[in-house]
């Protein structure tokens, strides 16, 4: 009897050890789908261009950085409430890391622009790296200081480095209007002249 209630003592244990690892990983998994929150100046432009890296799961516009809650664009665009256009990324670790989402923000910034980015002047359009944890913000100063030490960019970075504040999520004519409104956002981007001078920054992408 004494070996039978040891097999199954021993047996309830695995099960038990077994589930705890299985849970364990499951919580992992989730774990590795992440946030990033990046300003980039327009966020219809950020959005698009980080919308079409494999592992971004989704991107969202809207507004972070300010002292006013629940900020209306009209609010934001007017440049009195402390924040500027940003954009929400959900992403697969697995698939793309944080570090490989830092590259693509600064070669689709103007890191030397302290008015705001491109044809959209103000704060509100600044561009800012925000940081969620220790983590993303030990890569956020790492990516800062490579970015820096590149000839052309040293002692200019007007680019800022902050931990991240409530998002805002922004009304919804603004989500993935390059899709919804194509025409308009491409000659926006056009005129804006944003591409133009990200090719002279980093060159052909």
């Amino acid at each position: 009897m004494l070996v039978k209630s040891r097999s199954k003592i021993s047996s309830a244990l695995l099960f038990s050890l077994c589930f705890s690892l299985l849970s364990a990983l499951s919580s992992q998994s989730l774990a590795e789908d992440d946030l990033a929150i990046f300003a980039g100046g327009c966020f219809w432009c950020m959005e698009s261009d980080f919308e079409k890296i494999d592992g971004v799961k989704s991107v969202v516009s809207g507004y972070i950085g300010g002292h006013v809650a629940n900020p209306t664009y009209k609010q934001v665009s007017g440049g009195n409430t402390g924040h500027t256009e940003a954009v929400q990324i959900e992403f697969d670790n697995e698939t793309v890391t944080f570090e490989q989402l830092l590259e693509h923000f600064w070669i689709n910034i103007d890191p030397l622009d302290g008015g705001g980015q491109f044809c959209d002047r103000g704060q509100q359009y600044r561009s800012e790296l925000f940081y969620r944890n220790d983590s993303q913000k030990l890569a956020a100063q790492a990516s800062v200081e490579a970015i820096s030490a590149q000839k052309q960019f040293t002692g200019k970075l007007q680019t800022k480095l902050s931990a991240a504040s409530k998002f805002y999520v922004a009304e919804g004519y603004h989500q993935d209007y390059y899709k919804k409104n194509p025409s308009r956002y491409n000659y926006y981007r056009w005129s804006c002249g944003r591409d133009k001078r990200l090719e002279s920054l980093w060159g052909k992408k």
